[in-house]
Order: C-alpha cells, then sequence, then structure tokens
C-alpha cells in the first residue's frame, strides 16, 4: 500500500491512486461560509473544493437549474416516547446553527426547503432505542434540511436510512448540549441513478461526545461534507466511515474537524473498498487546530482496497496546527489492492480463492461494522459486504 503519514511533503503514486499533501486547510473554499447562494459563484471544475467532482452528473444542484418536485424524497421519522419532532421555518433559531453553508449547493439546499425537520431529545434523556429517520427517494428533485438536538447530558443514536432514487441537496444539524451523548448512523443505500450531495454540520458541547458513522453504498453520485465545531471545552468527535464504490460510481467524503476549543479530541476512520471500470472514491480529511485549542489529541486515517483494475482513489489527508501547545496530532492514508501474503497463507490452508478475498475484504471493514452499535444496520450492511463481492467473481 501506499502510505502517508504526519503532513505529507508531497505525492505518492500507486497505480490509480493519489495520496497528496495540499493548500492549508483555511485556503480550500473559494468564498466564506454564507447561507445566501448568491454569495457563492456557480462552480466549474476548476477550484480546489470541486476539482474531483463530476459536475455534469449532479442533474443541475450545482447551478441553480435542479428545481424542487413534489415527488422528490419522503421523509418518515420514528422516535421512542420523549421525542419531539417538529416542522418549522427557516427562522427557527436551531436551523443552521450548527453551521454555515460553505458551498453553493449546500446554500442552495438551505435556500430551497420548505420546512425543516427538527428531531428534539431532552436534557438528561437517555434513550434506550434509536430513532429512525428514513428518506426514500420517489424520483424527483428535492431541498431538505434535518436539525438533531440534544439537551445537556443526553444520550441518543440516530440512524437516517437514504433509499430509492432522487437528486437530493441537503443540511444536516446536529446540536450537542453539554455532557450530551450522540451517535449517527448515516447509510447511503440509493438506486443507481440517485444523486446525493449535503453537509453534515456537529456543535459539540463542552464535556460532549459525539460519534458519526458514514455509510455509503449506492447511488450514482454522492458527495457529503461532515463538519465538526466545539461549542465548549473537553469535547470528543469520532467520525466513522465506511464506503464500496462500483463501476460507474463516485462517491466523494469531504471532512473538516475544526478545533476551536482547547482540550478536545477527534479521531477519524474511514475505509473504502472499489471495483470495476470508473469507480471514484474521493477522500478528503482537513483537520484545523487553531491557536485557542490548548491541549488538542487528533488523528484521522483514511484506507482504501482496490478490488479490480480501472478503479480510482484520491485521497488527501491535511493538518494545519496554529498552537504548538497539544497533546497529539497526525494523520494516514493508505491505499492498496490485495495483500498477495495474507491470500496466500488462507489458500494453502485450502480456502479457495474467492473465499479467501472475501474474509480479507471483511476482515478489512469488520472494526468499522462492529463500532455502529445497531443490530439489525450490521447485519445489513455485511449482506451489502456480501453481495458486492459477490459481484467480483
Amino acid at each position: 500500500m501506499a502510505e502517508a503519514q504526519n503532513i505529507p511533503a508531497g505525492s505518492t503514486t500507486a497505480g490509480a491512486v493519489a495520496v497528496a499533501a495540499e493548500s492549508t486547510v483555511a485556503t480550500r473554499m473559494s468564498a466564506p461560509p454564507s447561507y445566501d447562494v448568491q454569495d457563492f459563484p456557480v462552480p466549474h471544475g476548476r477550484e480546489e473544493e470541486w476539482r474531483f467532482t463530476p459536475l455534469e452528473r449532479l442533474r443541475g444542484l450545482h447551478d441553480g437549474t435542479a428545481t424542487a418536485t413534489g415527488d422528490g424524497v419522503k421523509v418518515d421519522v420514528e422516535a421512542p416516547a420523549g421525542v419531539t419532532v417538529e416542522l418549522v421555518d427557516r427562522d427557527d433559531a436551531r436551523v443552521g446553527k450548527a453551521g454555515k453553508p460553505v458551498d453553493r449547493i449546500a446554500a442552495q439546499a438551505y435556500s430551497s426547503f420548505e420546512k425543516a425537520s427538527v428531531v428534539s431529545v431532552p436534557k438528561e434523556t437517555a434513550l434506550t432505542e434509536p430513532i429512525r429517520i428514513r428518506v426514500h427517494g420517489e424520483g424527483g428533485v428535492a431541498y431538505g434540511h434535518q436539525v438533531i438536538e440534544l439537551g445537556a447530558f443526553a444520550e441518543a443514536v440516530v440512524v437516517i436510512d437514504h433509499t430509492g432514487e432522487a437528486v437530493l441537496a441537503a443540511n444536516v444539524d446536529y446540536l450537542l448540549g453539554d455532557g450530551a451523548k450522540l451517535t449517527v448512523v448515516s447509510v447511503q443505500d440509493w438506486d443507481d441513478k440517485a444523486v446525493h450531495v449535503a453537509q453534515h454540520n456537529a456543535l459539540v458541547g463542552r464535556d460532549a461526545s459525539f460519534k458519526s458513522v458514514v455509510v455509503t453504498f449506492g447511488g450514482d453520485v454522492v458527495r457529503l461534507h461532515p463538519r465538526v465545531d466545539y461549542a465548549g471545552t473537553g469535547g470528543e468527535a469520532e467520525l466513522l466511515g465506511l464506503y464500496f464504490t462500483d463501476a460507474g460510481q463516485h462517491q466523494e467524503h469531504r471532512l473538516l474537524v475544526d478545533h476551536t476549543a482547547p482540550h478536545c479530541k477527534s479521531n477519524v476512520v474511514y475505509k473504502g473498498a472499489l471495483q470495476g471500470e470508473q469507480a471514484h472514491a474521493v477522500w478528503i480529511g482537513d483537520v484545523l487546530i487553531e491557536a485557542t485549542a490548548e491541549g488538542t489529541d487528533t488523528y484521522e486515517m483514511n484506507r482504501n482496497l482496490v478490488l479490480t483494475d480501472g478503479a480510482r482513489v484520491d485521497s488527501v489527508p491535511n493538518l494545519e496546527i496554529e498552537t504548538g501547545e497539544i497533546v497529539g496530532a497526525g494523520h494516514a492514508s493508505a491505499t492498496g489492492r490485495f495483500d498477495d501474503e495474507q491470500l496466500f497463507y488462507l489458500m494453502a490452508r485450502g480456502i479457495p480463492a474467492d473465499e479467501a478475498r472475501r474474509l480479507v475484504v471483511r476482515g478489512f471493514f469488520a472494526e468499522l461494522v462492529q463500532q455502529i452499535g445497531v443490530a439489525d444496520i450490521e447485519e445489513r450492511l455485511l449482506e451489502k459486504i456480501e453481495a458486492e463481492l459477490e459481484a467480483t467473481v
């Protein structure tokens, strides 16, 4: 595997792999964050934040020509007793509180949704069952906004499940009160023609804990932008991701963890497998430790497994540190094909080649699947991985 650790000074290329140090986090965006779509120029593909994205396949989300239709998506929320579910207007104080849009599509989504869905967990409430939000595409174009709010010392697990076919642009806000604990599992299990672009904003309160698990399998183009900010000291964020990119699919995950408060932690682990002609996965991992964030402890890692010829991975870790008073900071990126020694070891013990390949891939993903914590979702993902592997035989 090609691997870069800490701050890479150049680029490493291995087959269809590109791992490189890029411009600093602070200069990645062509325009400052804004709720107004007019503050962002129409992207042309040469901008840093758009250079990997196939704009021609976004179905007009990037240039304002995609018009919402009545058959876009259907959203269903299943919540335990005590949880409040509301539909609110754009002027609700909770909408957009976790973070402003950072690109034109996010701003377009903010300007175009009709009602935002707000799911609130009262303070000091520990849910024993997950909140399930089902987003099912019905063939049209949709813009959406979802807010998940936890009061102080509340605990919850939220599953956001995307299925069907749609062209969807959305913003998702996570608001964590002081001492709250939130786990979010976002599943992108779209049909083959779906397009999904979303910005995820988490605002982590003092001594709060946020865990995000992003799972991407389906869709023609999926571009997700998870972002974390800290509202107080002692906050922790864990961002986990799993993706399986098939022939012709474009799956892009762009992350930013902005350490603004002292004595906070973050850990990022994303893993992906690719197979088939023109399968393209993009992972951008940005961590910014600002001057005020003394005592920060952070690490990020991306690993990719290329199963067939014709697939491409772009993996770009970036770490910017503005203070010398930190506990630790680092990153790693690795991409490669099957380990021939692992395959030989298994086959030497009588395991057929196809089954040996499956065992290697299952082991590759096992660490992340086991951390989801929702049994039916874990089982479903293992079945999806098995189905994808069947296609490689």
